[in-house]
């Protein structure tokens, strides 16, 4: 969903963050049958328990390949740019702020998924021609540093409008709009908030309260965010970031010292619901073991498998949530949310505005 897969998951669980291949699935023909290998391509938060994954692999026969492109907006671009020859046979991690853009451009192939009836009906935003298959959902917001505002007897930013005031002046990084999944969910929640003429004043607003853009989420938060294990290691002086709403139980949960409370909170009122989707590649070169990979991550094992790997909340009904999960991150009771013809009709304009806006 964007980059958020903590670095000490990679290091403490023995999960599957396979590094960067420039091959895709073998096979010499579309949909071959005698090819054995699945080639995923994803952003860079792709992470699966490497029993999950052994699972899958032994029960359908396909060995899976993992090829990382980067934050979600870059791996839809560059799966754009590919499509005659795409990278891969199965792209995860195209969500609803981009969805139109990769539909438009004829990405994937229609497949039904088994196990979509499992799969509630807000979720399937393509339901009638099911050209992507919805995997999970989670909410960007704007995240704290509970230390800080405790110092500074401050207390933190709950709402969209609360950002601009002076009290929080120079305190907020978000990422770009143009680069960044997360950075993009921050513009179209206050663009839900505000209204079509309103968001861009909004915006002045945040920019002369020195608001910090960077590329993507990862320098946001590991490198500019006060609050996180890694950015106070880097120096990190900027007390509030855009991230998600399961960001403060990852703090908690990969603490090499297990705090008893998140160091980080979420303001409430800054957040959008993101759903992240996967799809079969129109010219993948694995058709047949395509569709059991997406398949597969509809299944209740992936499914539960999900929130403390890539902490995401699961779409299929049923499926389980560590209470660590729901204790330190609880979804957000009121996101806000634009519906999917909206952000088509307005995304690429209101991109383009507010990158003249913010970084001109």
């Amino acid at each position: 969903m964007h980059t958020k897969t903590f670095v000490a998951v990679a290091a403490g669980l023995g999960l599957v963050g396979m590094t960067a291949l420039t091959g895709c699935g073998s096979g010499d023909a579309k949909g071959s049958a005698d090819s054995r290998t699945v080639t995923l391509v994803s952003h860079d938060s792709w992470a699966v328990s490497k029993n999950v994954l052994k699972d899958f692999e032994k029960k359908s026969g396909y060995k899976v390949r993992v090829l990382k492109d980067g934050d979600a907006g870059q791996a839809v671009n560059k799966a754009i740019l590919t499509k005659d020859n795409p990278q891969g046979d199965v792209l995860f991690g195209v969500d609803n702020t981009l969805l139109s853009r990769a539909l438009d451009n004829g990405l994937f192939q229609p497949y039904q998924a088994k196990g979509l009836a499992t799969v509630g009906a807000a979720y399937q935003l393509d339901q009638d021609k099911h050209r992507v298959t919805p995997v999970d959902y989670g909410d960007i917001c704007v995240n704290y540093d509970k230390a800080y505002f405790s110092k500074h007897k401050l207390t933190p930013p709950q709402s969209y409008a609360d950002l601009a005031k002076p009290t929080y002046k120079n305190l907020l990084v978000t990422e770009n709009a143009a680069t960044s999944s997360p950075g993009l969910g921050f513009l179209l929640g206050s663009a839900a908030r505000f209204g079509d003429q309103g968001w861009p004043d909004y915006w002045k607003k945040l920019k002369a309260n020195g608001v910090k853009v960077v590329d993507g989420w990862e320098q946001a938060y590991y490198q500019d965010f006060s609050g996180s294990s890694e950015g106070k290691k880097a120096g990190g002086d900027r007390p509030l970031v855009v991230s998600y709403a399961s960001s403060p139980p990852a703090e908690v949960i990969y603490a090499k010292k297990r705090p008893s409370t998140a160091p980080t909170g979420v303001a409430t009122g800054t957040c959008f619901r993101q759903i992240e989707f996967a799809g079969l590649l129109s010219n993948a070169k694995n058709t047949k073991g395509g569709k059991a990979f997406i398949d597969f991550l509809l299944s209740k094992e992936f499914q539960q498998d999900m929130p403390l790997n890539m902490f995401v909340y699961p779409v299929v009904q049923g499926a389980s949530v560590p209470a660590d999960f729901t204790e330190y991150g609880p979804a957000a009771a009121h996101p806000a949310t634009l519906a999917p013809g909206k952000i088509a009709a307005n995304r690429d304009q209101w991109v383009k505005s507010w990158t003249s806006l913010v970084l001109k």
